[in-house]
């Protein structure tokens, strides 16, 4: 027996690994140290092994990996509430320009602050771990990454931040933002931080501009992130300008790769899935939004089978990723009317993609509970009603998990939740902030 005084044992809950080869571990245990999984197995052969105490008993619980989100909006939290003003947007590029484009423009920097601490609450809340993030606030974009990143931190969770250059304001604004923000990785190396180059999508930024985010990108060697085709007026502002359609355009001009996220992609066509496919470039897919925007469906079977790996996310829709798991469940199973669909591929988006995506990005091991990997857990009170094992997880997931609340948030061995009450940030005290300056932002909206 070994005993290391900074160990520690989450013992007695239903232990599931996933990874490359999932277990289910009955009555099992998980012993952490240093940040990190130092092994995983039966309770009473870790606590004989280690003789670590036992820190949280996960008894009626189920333990997975942290969630992860591979592509979210924090700046998004003050639109809860608000009421742009006039007749309701109906095409894709109205609600860009009378709500987010207005929205955006008018946060301060206390209100992204508080916009990017709310949503990391909620992160918590359900157990998702790891954001990728994708930022905007032209009135206050320089510093603004910084500002999110100082959140992050205090929050406990993991995140990848960029801000979405666009040419609507100022021509390339945000080029720079990126890479003030790249540098200071660079300079710190935090296992909580990553970044990327973000543009907002090809319909809002010149060649030129794009040729700047690729000096960025390839100065920090790191890849983009960018909405794609996400309405009809992507592909269609690309024919007109450019004459090509979307993903053609940004795959000639070298924004695209294995270090890439193509975010959306419901309005491409057949030469446009090959081209991603071909160049590696990963998709996240965002059901809810998108049925919320009523942009499409993207073809995410079609793109699986082609070999690219497409992850999911909520576009700054909620930050419950079991959840949007189900959505896309539902929804592709809708739109191929075959229920024979998704049962496999939904929860692979989740549970086994996004772990793929966000190991480009992160210097540690997420998504997998075993020795070595990110000490990043969610327990969630769930008592299966049926035998649970490695074979039928999947249908316990969909059906069951996906409604079960979550418990205990763990990032990095530190416990962010404990018994549904969160320990790192003070929710009630940042909503009442907020809500205390969410109508002075709402009035600087005209």
């Amino acid at each position: 027996m070994t005993t290391t005084s900074d160990a520690y044992l989450i013992a007695n809950g239903t232990v599931i690994t996933l990874g490359e080869q999932n277990r289910v571990i009955d009555n099992g245990a998980i012993c952490i140290k240093g940040g990190k999984i130092e092994e995983v197995g039966e309770t009473a052969a870790l606590q004989r092994k280690h003789g670590a105490p036992i820190k949280i008993d996960a008894r009626g619980k189920v333990v997975l990996p942290g969630f992860i989100c591979a592509h979210h909006h924090l700046y998004s939290t003050m639109a809860r509430g608000f009421a742009p003003p006039g007749e309701p947007a109906f095409t894709f590029q109205e609600i860009l320009e009378r709500l987010w484009w207005k929205l955006d423009r008018a946060l301060s920097t206390e209100d992204v602050r508080l916009s990017a601490l709310i949503p990391l609450v909620e992160c918590i809340r359900n157990g998702t771990t790891t954001i990728l993030d994708h930022h905007a606030s032209p009135s206050c974009r320089d510093g603004s990454l910084g500002v999110i990143a100082d959140a992050v931190l205090e929050s406990g969770i993991r995140a990848s931040l960029c801000y979405e250059v666009s040419d609507r304001n100022v021509a390339g604004a945000g080029v720079a933002e990126n890479d003030a923000f790249l540098t200071r990785l660079e300079r710190e190396r935090s296992p909580f931080l990553a970044g990327m180059v973000g543009i907002h999508a090809a319909l809002t930024v010149s060649d030129d501009t794009l040729a700047r985010c690729r000096t960025v990108a390839e100065k920090h060697g790191v890849g983009y992130h960018i909405h794609v085709a996400e309405g009809v007026e992507d592909h269609e502002r690309a024919l007109r300008d450019h004459g090509v359609r979307t993903v053609e355009r940004l795959v000639a001009r070298g924004i695209c790769g294995q270090s890439s996220l193509y975010i959306h992609c419901i309005n491409i066509n057949e030469k446009e899935l090959e081209l991603i496919a071909e160049s590696g470039t990963t998709v996240v897919h965002n059901p809810e939004s998108n049925m919320n925007n009523a942009v499409g469906v993207s073809p995410v079977l079609e793109l699986m089978r082609r070999g690219v790996l497409v992850g999911l996310g909520t576009d700054g829709m909620a930050s419950d990723m079991p959840a949007q798991m189900r959505c896309a469940y539902l929804l592709h199973r809708l739109a191929k009317r075959d229920p024979r669909v998704a049962f496999v591929e939904a929860p692979t988006l989740l549970l086994w993609n996004n772990p793929k995506i966000v190991s480009r990005y992160f210097p540690v091991k997420l998504g997998v509970l075993e020795a070595g990997a990110a000490a990043d857990l969610a327990m969630l009170d769930y008592i299966p009603p049926t035998p649970l094992s490695a074979q039928n997880f999947l249908g316990h997931f969909i059906f069951g998990m996906v409604d079960a609340t979550v418990d205990t948030t763990i990032v990095a061995g530190r416990v962010l939740m404990e018994n549904k009450k969160i320990l790192s940030l003070d929710e009630e005290k940042l909503a009442a902030r907020s809500r205390e300056l969410a109508p002075k932002m709402w009035a600087r909206i005209s």
